[in-house]
Order: C-alpha cells, then structure tokens, then sequence
C-alpha cells in the first residue's frame, strides 16, 4: 500500500525522500508528496502519477529544508489526483498516513459542524484537521497526537510535522508498519527497512498502538496510555540495499531469474542434503500430536498454501483446511485446541492474513508464519517463524517469494510425514534428493525456454481471454498462472480444475481461446489429456505446458508445446510455475503494460 519516509537530516531532504519513496515503489502508488520544515515553516510539493512527476515539480519549485515527510499513495478514499495527494496540511499540521480512518466520515461530520473547512476527499485529512483543532484549544503538539489516536478508528501508519517543532517528527502505528532507524545526530522513519537502507540498518519496529516522538538525539516511543515503552534495535536482516535491476529490464524479470539462486538459499535453510534429510525445523510445532492444521494467505501467497495442503495431506496424511484470509477471518469456524495453523505472507504485513492469524491466537492454536520478512508483525506474533529466504521482492506481481514459500511447505510437508511416521527414511531421502536438483533443472530451464516463450506471448498478446487447465498441484498452478497473466498483461484469465471442464467452462472454448494446459506426465496425465480432447473438437487454441514424456505421449496438434525436463513429482511444481511466470511477463511486456507496478495493485496489502 502506500508508502511513508522521513527524515531528521544533516542537509536537505527532499531529494533523499525522493530517493527513499522510490526504494517504495513496489508497494504501488498513484500520486506521490513530500513536505519539509525550515525555520520552523511547513511547505510541501505534491504531484499526481509517478514520482518522476513530482520531481519535475521540485526541479521547477525546489524545497529546502532539513527535516521533512514523504509519501506515496495508494487511492482508498478520493481518486488519485494532486488535491488528493498526501501531505495533507491544516494550520500549521503536516500528516502522511497509510492504511484507512474507518470513522473518518463522523469525525467529518463533526469538525465540519464546528467550522472547518475540508479541502479533499480523503479520510487522512480529519487527522490534520483533528491536530489542527486540538492545538487551536491549547493542546501541545504531544498532547494533541495522543488525543487524535484516541479518537480515530482504523488501520494507520502515521508520519506528521508542526510548524515551529523544527527537529521533530512524529509517527504512530495501528496496522501498517513503521519502522524508526537510527542514525548519528539523524534519524529516519519508513514504512520498511528498504525505504531506510541508504541510511541505516539499525532499525525499530513500533508496535500496534505505539506512537513515537523523533529529534535528532533519538525517538521516544509511548504505548496507547501515553506511558514511555521501550521497543528493541535489530540490525535489518535482509540484503535491501540490493533492489537494482542490474541488466533487466524489470525487476520482475530479475526476480524470475534470481529463483534457481534464492530457491537454493531456502532449501538449505531446512534441508541437510548431506544426511538426506529435512533438518529439525520444527520442534516447538509437534506434527504428531495434532489432528489438523489451517492455513490461511492472500493471492499467490494463498495458492503456494493450496499446494502447501496438498503436500501435507498426500506426505503426511495431515488434514489440512485452506481459506483465503479475508472469508477465514469472518467465518467464525470452531478451532479445538489439537489443530495448529500456517499463514503464509510475502511481507508479513498482511492485513487479512495477521487477522486470521490473531483469530486463531485467541482460540489457543499454535502459530506457525511462512515469511518472506523476519522482522514482520506476523513472523513477531507468531509460536513458530518458517522464514523463506527470498530476499527483497520489488515487483508487485510474486514471484520468488512463490517459489520459496513452495521450497518452505516441501521441507514441512516431509517434516511432518516424518514426524508421523507416514514416510520412512528412505522416501525422506528420495525427496531430499530431488528436491536438491530443483535449483539446478530451474536455472537450466530459465537459460533455454524463453526464446520460445517470447514469440509464443507475442502472439498471446493478441487475445482478450485466455484459460488454465490442470489437475492436482497443476489446477493450483494454472489459477496461479491467470493471475499473474491479468495482473500485469490486463487479459481476462481464469485458472480451473480440467475436471470441471464440462461443468461450464466449455461453453467458452472457440478460436479464440487460447487454452493453456499444464500437465506433465504423471498419475493425471491421461485425465487430462481427455479435457484436451474436448478443447481440440470446439476450435480451442491448446498451449501445452508438459515435460518430455507428456510430449512424446500426446498426439493433439497444439498453438504450442513447452517442454519441460522430466522431474519428480515433488518437485513439479517449483519447475512448471517457471513458464508460467514468464508468459505472463512477456506477454505483458509485449502490451506495454507497467510490468512492475500494474495499474490498482499494491505490493503490500495492509488494510482490508
């Protein structure tokens, strides 16, 4: 969602905002602002679109200062317009805010009735307007930012100046992360580490509820009573300063190649290969005394679950229950004390997912978190921490972190099955073995099929609507691949079981469907090819995703066939996503859509 800097500096700020909001473009924005304090007087220049806009704005109309706020923002409340951009000033108030005031409209209401004059549409600008008033009737800066959290309702992350507090920020966390880093007679406040990693990695994490006054000598951070708390230091634990696309052109496609390495780091971190076996990842989670496990994510982080279920399920024999986070938060299911529960999250900053996660909590179930960000409100709120060593994701479509949650859940899975004597050493060792070749067979993969896979999205980019047929893990995969198609193409995809073929989707098969189809040769195989069948008679257009005895078994004429290495069913799906994730890519570049940062999408989801 959006994203916050500021900066208590040594020399002017705006240029080094700038420079940290774009460390914060992934995040997904649509307008972008930033506002300084000198001798003690607020200015701000904001600009519509990306951030290149509001630097054209600050080379016509340059802003001096020392200490200063920066934003980039996600529309919730008003269309993404200049007005609407933050910061947001009201008499002498400077507020920046990711996430959403859910009573904004009564505060409104309110503040309107007693006189004030509301110049956007946004739900953060009560905030200013709150502050505003409560200084008007005698409050201190301090007195005023602790009263305005009492009042407002929400999820927030908040960064504010005052005219006259000349060394001063202040920052408040409900939600969304904050973070304060530590500097030598400066210091920082971001959003994440890598919005603060040209300054500093010695970072503080607020808390929920936590609200914080920053100088130059340091922060003082108070709890919702107002009452001094003490936060802990840690050194930022991921490489963020490394966010360059070196020689690609996105930082998608960087990212897609980087899997064979960061997939390898991942794996290692759970797997012993020498003793071939899955080391003790999980000791404070015992697998053979509960009956059932939940899992709960959002989006790709929801599909590596689903795979997740079906390893867990199929190599364990563990029950497994998997909603999307935003019904299983609602649902009010019953939760006896013999289950445990996964949620799985790139950032860990997951609105959703940490609410089901606090649901489950309350009801006595060990925790367990999937995280790309150790340092994450979900990884620190939960029992057990199942790191993915994915490093920085910049582009907002997943695609690493997907890989790296899949090595995560095939480490528990065998984890697990051993745990509950459902695997017994020498398949443990089977599947360590071939999960050890996964990085290498992936890296040989990515160097040898994307010339077939750029001509083969040239012409995909000419369709409007486009399916994804598969069966077991490969129906997950081909719901993962008409995501990650519509994000960043815009072509209508969808992903369903080839089993339901019959069951309405043939009614769209035509010409001009193209059908992507992925099946490798395994216990599936001939069902599938039966669905295959089906689409061939009605015209439809058979793009096959298979490995090389699928190939050398079928004998339907396809648009395409993109073969694969034979490999163990294990490890199918860390191979078959790979060109997935590429036709999406190539295909959007061929549209000449914003591959990185698609039109309405946030990196980071951290409000309902």
């Amino acid at each position: 969602m959006c994203g916050i800097v500021g900066i208590i500096g040594k020399q002017p700020v705006a240029p080094l905002l700038v420079d940290s909001l774009k460390r914060l473009e992934y995040r997904g924005y649509d307008s972008a602002g930033v506002a300084t304090l000198k001798e003690g007087q607020l200015d701000r220049r904001r600009a519509e679109g990306k951030l290149v806009n509001l630097e054209t704005e600050l080379t016509r109309h340059p802003l001096d200062g020392k200490v200063g706020i920066g934003h980039t923002r996600w529309a919730t409340h008003g269309a993404p317009t200049q007005q609407n951009a933050h910061p947001h000033f009201c008499e002498g108030v400077a507020v920046v805010h990711n996430g959403i005031i859910e009573n904004f409209a009564e505060i409104r209401d309110q503040l309107t009735a007693r006189g004030a004059q509301f110049t956007t549409e946004t739900d953060t600008e009560v905030v200013a307007q709150l502050l505003a008033s409560l200084i008007r009737n005698g409050k201190t800066p301090r007195e005023a930012m602790q009263a305005t959290l009492g009042l407002i309702k929400g999820a927030y992350a908040l960064a504010v100046l005052f005219d006259g507090e000349e060394g001063q920020i202040m920052g408040a966390r409900n939600g969304p992360p904050l973070a304060v880093g530590h500097g030598e007679g400066e210091m920082f406040l971001g959003s994440d580490a890598i919005a603060l990693s040209p300054f500093t990695d010695e970072i503080t994490y607020l808390e929920d509820g936590d609200w914080a006054v920053i100088d130059r000598n340091g922060v003082e951070i108070f709890d919702t009573s107002g009452n001094v708390v003490e936060r802990p230091r840690s050194k930022a634990s991921t490489a963020y300063a490394q966010v360059e696309k070196g020689n690609h052109r996105h930082f998608m496609e960087k990212e897609i190649y980087e899997q064979p390495e960061v997939v390898s780091h991942t794996l290692a971190h759970y797997v012993d290969f020498t003793a071939g076996k899955v080391r003790n990842i999980a000791p404070d989670l015992n697998f053979s005394a509960i009956d059932s496990i939940k899992i709960a994510a959002c989006g790709t982080a929801f599909y590596a679950g689903q795979i997740g279920k079906y390893w867990l399920e199929r190599y364990a024999r563990l029950p497994v229950e998997i909603d999307v986070a935003s019904e299983f938060r609602y649902r009010e299911m019953p939760l006896p004390g013999n289950q445990a529960a996964l949620f799985v999250s790139q950032s860990g900053e997951t609105a959703d997912t940490l609410a089901s996660l606090r649901y489950c909590k309350e009801h006595g179930l060990k925790i367990g978190a999937i995280v790309n960000v150790r340092e994450s409100t979900i990884a620190r709120e939960a029992d057990v921490v199942f790191p993915t060593l994915a490093g920085p994701e910049i582009g907002v479509a997943s695609t690493k972190a997907f890989t790296c949650q899949l090595a995560t859940f095939a480490a528990l899975a065998i984890a697990a099955g051993r745990a509950r004597g459902t695997l017994i050493a020498d398949e443990e060792a089977n599947m360590v073995r071939a999960l050890s070749e996964a990085p290498r067979i992936a890296s040989s993969v990515l160097n040898t099929i994307q010339p077939q896979l750029e001509n083969l999205s040239r012409e995909l980019s000419r369709y409007r609507n486009v399916l994804y047929l598969g069966r077991g893990t490969n129906y997950t995969l081909a719901m993962e691949g008409a995501l990650k198609l519509k994000e960043i193409s815009y072509i209508h995809a969808e992903g369903y079981a080839a089993g339901e073929l019959k069951h309405g989707p043939i009614a769209l098969i035509d010409e001009n469907m193209p059908v992507i189809v992925i099946a490798p040769y395994d216990r599936h195989y001939e069902k599938t090819m039966s669905n295959m069948q089906e689409v061939a008679a009605r015209g439809g257009r058979i793009i096959f995703v298979t490995d090389e005895n699928g190939a050398a078994a079928a004998t339907l004429d396809t648009m395409a066939t993109i073969t694969l290495p034979n490999v163990d069913e294990l490890m199918m799906p860390l191979i078959f996503t790979l060109p997935i994730q590429l036709i999406a890519y190539h295909t959007a570049v061929f549209m000449g859509t914003d591959v990185d940062q698609p039109r309405n999408l946030a990196k980071s989801v951290t409000v309902e």
